[in-house]
């Protein structure tokens, strides 16, 4: 057993915040949560004055392994299994050095993401939690088609997702529109599938007792996620041909669905902004605002792995997308709820990740200063636990780029 102190327990809750208060652990499981002194005694106390306790971050959409360079023709990537494998550990661990204790990962070829998530859950490599969708499921030539998931019609697409199922995928990636970052794909206000499509992909998953991520850019592939009861929309930008083109009335219905969004808010905003202009990058944060005052339920994912004109998209820049959402109008205590209790029931793990209660695993981070004040705070780690193991990496100098 172990005690953590700190001046201040946030149980990522909005609202709860135990000043002075301490967490009780046995193992990898948390056993009470309470202010100084209601834990007992204990065999070892960590005493972190002036700091704050919450759960660990979760980042709902990440890329630890995604790769642009696949060859159309040849349809052969320039780096390895091997050498992409050992770029997807750099990269998880790069995450649990922002605090990212749970991380969806949605998309990776060959099955590496399950190679990855096992090798961390026995302790052969540091990282977070990894909920595993492997190869998402997209047409022939569509977005992301070099990780291994084409299918165009009903059968192929339940044979994907049974194989990806039986391989030992959590969720299953969808791609419900194109993407702009893969050349031969629709681009991505075109639909890749329509509803029933989508449905035997939830169908297949929920046989499983599993979940589906859609990612969707164009209206009616936002439309077509939620009546196929999809479990979280990715991305969900109301692209047209020319931009960004907020819906109102379909922001209800995903509102009035209780479909999970994750908006992919990244870091790299400002960055993005240069490279693309104004009108593009602050049209999507303004939607982000709108969604927020329709009741949409957004949650923290950065879409961390990918690179764009020449920005990357780091997988350590996770506190960066939350000042992003502070951007947006939403306040701090809010922000740690999407970033943790909320990000966490989307990725079906509501019941033992996500906040600090008894029972729930001991995935916590400690932060100098008070996050509440200042999001920016959640930089300052001194303390990383990941089913009890410490597992902190502050200081560590990441030394090669997050995408291939």
């Amino acid at each position: 057993m172990r005690i953590i102190r700190a001046a201040q327990v946030l149980t990522g809750r909005p609202g709860e915040s135990i000043k002075d208060g301490e967490v009780l652990i046995d193992g990898a499981t948390i056993v009470s949560v309470g202010p100084r002194g209601s834990a007992g005694e204990a065999g070892e106390v960590l005493d972190l004055p002036g700091c704050t306790v919450l759960p660990g971050l979760v980042d709902a959409h990440v890329h630890l392994g995604f790769d642009a360079q696949v060859d159309p023709v040849t349809r052969r990537s320039p780096e390895s299994d091997h050498r992409l494998l050992l770029r997807m550990a750099e990269n998880a661990r790069k995450l649990v050095s922002a605090g990212v204790t749970t991380a969806r990962d949605l998309g990776a070829r060959n099955f590496l993401d399950l190679a990855l998530r096992d090798a961390i859950e026995e302790g052969l490599a540091v990282g977070p939690h990894i909920v595993a969708a492997t190869r998402p499921i997209t047409i022939t030539g569509g977005h992301c088609w070099y990780m291994g998931g084409e299918a165009d019609d009903e059968p192929a697409i339940r044979r994907v997702a049974r194989e990806n199922l039986r391989a030992g995928a959590d969720c299953l990636k969808v791609m419900a529109s194109g993407g702009l970052m893969t050349p031969s794909a629709p681009p991505s206000w075109e639909p890749q599938y329509d509803t029933r499509q989508l449905r035997v992909v939830v169908e297949e998953a929920a046989l499983r007792g599993k979940g589906v991520a859609a990612h969707a850019h164009a209206h009616a592939s936002i439309r077509s996620a939620v009546e196929a009861r999809v479990t979280t929309i990715e991305h969900c930008t109301f692209f047209t041909a020319s931009g960004h083109d907020y819906d109102p009335a379909l922001a209800d219905v995903v509102a009035a669905s209780g479909i999970y969004v994750c908006p992919t808010v990244h870091g790299v905003y400002w960055r993005l902004r240069d490279a693309y202009g104004p009108s593009m990058v602050d049209d999507w944060l303004r939607s982000i605002t709108s969604m927020r005052e329709a009741g949409v339920r957004l949650i923290a994912g950065t879409d961390a792995g990918f690179a764009s004109e020449g920005v990357a998209n780091r997988t350590d820049g996770y506190v960066g997308g939350l000042e992003v959402f502070a951007m947006a109008g939403y306040g701090n205590a809010e922000i740690i709820e999407l970033a943790t209790v909320l990000a966490a029931d989307a990725c079906g793990l509501g019941q033992v990740a996500g906040s600090l209660d008894p029972g729930k695993r001991a995935d916590l981070i400690a932060v100098r200063g008070d996050p509440l004040e200042r999001i920016a705070d959640l930089r300052d780690l001194v303390l990383v636990l990941v089913s009890g193991r410490s597992v902190g990496q502050t200081g560590v100098d990441t030394v090669t780029s997050s995408v291939g």
